[in-house]
């Protein structure tokens, strides 16, 4: 699979300097974490679930979590997880080709029984979501997935969910993100990526954000992200992938501010209309999350609505610019270290204090390609959202 691999070849080659990557299950690791992109969650009781999977495949989807936990009610956990292995089996003998998929599961007991009840299905899974993740209830959940994993011989990763009340308070912060770091450092070779619950750290003092704030607007939640990167972001190859916080709306609101997007990058065409659609359907606030992800140290999203996609998807792809500072900050000839003028000739690179956001720049080149200098996101968005 790739990204924007669902829209035609001959559109593909007119967006791209460089085409997005292939890659699939058996990747490694460092690209499958940088490559999640928007991971479209499911609850697992949608009875035509095998039949969803494929149509997001279809949209340009290429991680899925299928949920047995806050998104189903306590007694459909059974039915839920009986509906999974049918849909599973359906996938298998439809032989076609989906998305990453991970399940996020309630306790450490139902990845054994699970991975065991699919059977030889369970080469169609990725892994799993673990949930309020700390380390004392961390521990359990990857143990059982080293069992699960030796049982049916096959790499199952784990992507841990930060979003416990102990990660938020001010008093348990730190020794709990050192704990974190603790277990995620030890089985390192089995966490893909870090998720935040951002829903989780509101409830925790009954706040919820509006359609047109950011979840880095409400400071509480802002501040638990920061700190989050600081231990678990880091650049210095002890670090992980952390994803962005889900985004809850896909319907028109009541707006009481002004929409967020400018008119100046809409004016060609029909993406006038395409400006009026987000702004309907409050993905301008979307799009600015986005960027502000990107901006914290984020990378990747936590989707509950396939409109979430496209918009994560074309902000994620290499701007010429970008990749072009990137290249001449990584020219082997500059090795020493320096100062330069950017090819754009609107910026200054600094060789050594910007070479780890190069890296990380050519690593997301790597997997959502570079766009040709004269195509911005709109065109980007267009094209995903035609298909």
């Amino acid at each position: 699979m790739r990204h924007f691999g669902h829209i035609a070849p001959a559109v593909r080659e007119a967006l791209f300097f460089r085409e997005p990557c292939e890659f699939g299950a058996e990747s490694s690791p460092r690209m499958l974490s940088a490559a999640l992109g928007a991971t479209l969650y499911s609850p697992a009781t949608r009875p035509r679930l095998a039949d969803d999977i494929i149509k997001q495949a279809g949209r340009g989807v290429v991680s899925m979590v299928l949920c047995l936990e806050d998104s189903i009610d306590d007694s459909e956990v059974v039915d839920a997880e009986e509906n999974l292995v049918r849909q599973f089996a359906e996938l298998d003998a439809r032989g076609v080709e989906g998305p990453l998929l991970f399940i996020r599961v309630r306790e450490p007991g139902q990845i054994v029984d699970l991975v065991h009840r699919l059977g030889r299905t369970v080469r169609m899974l990725s892994g799993f979501v673990l949930p309020k993740f700390t380390e004392e209830r961390g521990v359990p959940f990857l143990e059982a997935l080293a069992k699960a994993e030796k049982a049916c011989d096959q790499r199952l990763f784990a992507m841990p969910v930060l979003e416990s009340p102990e990660l938020l308070y001010l008093e348990t912060r730190s020794e709990t993100l050192r704990g974190i770091a603790r277990t995620v450092d030890t089985y390192r070779e089995q966490v893909l990526a870090l998720r935040l619950g951002v829903t989780d750290f509101c409830s925790a003092y009954g706040l919820r954000r509006a359609p047109d704030m950011t979840a880095y607007d409400v400071q509480i939640v802002g501040s638990v992200i920061a700190d989050v990167v600081n231990v678990l972001g880091r650049a210095d190859g002890t670090g992980f992938t952390i994803t962005g916080p889900v985004w809850e709306y896909f319907r028109l609101q009541e707006r009481m501010f002004k929409p967020q997007l400018r008119r100046s990058p809409f004016l060609e065409g029909r993406a006038e209309e395409l400006r009026t659609a987000l702004i309907e359907h409050d993905l301008d606030g979307l799009l600015r999350e986005i960027e502000l992800d990107r901006a914290n140290g984020l990378l990747g999203k936590t989707c509950i609505h396939p409109s979430h996609v496209a918009p994560v998807h074309a902000l994620s792809v290499v701007s010429h610019e970008e990749y072009s500072d990137a290249q001449d900050i990584l020219r082997p000839e500059r090795g020493g270290g320096g100062v330069m003028r950017s090819a754009y000739t609107n910026k200054m690179n600094e060789v050594k204090p910007h070479r780890a956001w190069a890296e990380r720049t050519l690593r997301r080149a790597e997997v959502f390609g570079v766009a040709k200098a004269d195509v911005g996101f709109v065109e980007l968005l267009a094209a995903g959202l035609a298909e």
